[in-house]
């Protein structure tokens, strides 16, 4: 893991997202990147230094250890706390693509890097690494009701991954207020159809008796006069 040469290996920050836990602490390494970290892990664990866990759905309190064994099969996704700078030498031509990431109980979305020359569905099939990097990133869970944060580089685990690639936002009320097929527009002036024909109009003199009924002769009084 500490590749090169020269001194001690540089502090690094990670966050980690588990089954359960939010698994806060540092690791030692040369790595420039959180997915080369997690990829070019000698073992199927890595351990963290000065850690902090929370459970996820509680407002319990935090523990705390001076060390902790990760198991890397038991983690959703991570995000570097300290900003990794990735030299151009290490850099490998890749088309950028916006994608969704489902990691249940947590989505991610950002650009994932593909080979060129090839399309989507080819492109998708040659993606490997068992952490893939997604940049630019945005997670979050509804049903644990963690919000929405922003990370410039997140390593999802790819074997609990589903990647659904390009990314389409689609407005669920877009269509709620479109017409029925053959329905005339709405007015310009109402926002609704004009009538064809004025509307009938009332029948004068006394509201309570319709016009055909109203006695062509007064009424005799109901009681005697005088």
């Amino acid at each position: 893991m500490f590749d090169g040469v020269g001194g001690d290996p540089p502090v690094t920050t990670l966050t980690l997202y588990t089954d359960a836990f939010i698994v806060r602490g540092t690791i030692l390494t040369r790595q420039r990147r959180v997915s080369d970290i997690l990829n070019l892990a000698e073992d199927r664990f890595i351990v963290l230094s000065d850690v902090t866990t929370d459970e996820f759905g509680t407002r319990g309190e935090t523990l705390r250890a001076e060390f902790a064994q990760i198991n890397l099969n038991a983690v959703l996704f991570a995000v570097a706390d300290t900003k990794l700078d990735t030299p151009p030498e290490l850099r490998t031509p890749k088309v950028a693509e916006q994608a969704l990431i489902s990691v249940p109980p947590f989505k991610v979305t950002g650009s994932i890097y593909l080979m060129p020359g090839h399309d989507l569905r080819v492109a998708l099939a040659e993606l490997t690494g068992k952490f893939v990097p997604v940049t630019t990133a945005t997670y979050w869970s509804d049903s644990l009701g963690e919000a929405r944060q922003s990370a410039e580089l997140v390593a999802v685990n790819h074997e609990r991954a589903q990647i659904l690639a390009p990314l389409v936002i689609v407005d669920p009320w877009a269509d709620l207020g479109a017409p029925a097929p053959g329905t005339p527009a709405p007015s310009a002036t109402t926002g609704f159809d004009a009538p064809d024909a004025p509307a009938p109009a009332m029948p004068a003199g006394d509201p309570a008796w319709p016009e055909t009924d109203v006695p062509t002769t007064p009424r005799p009084p109901t009681e005697p006069i005088g």
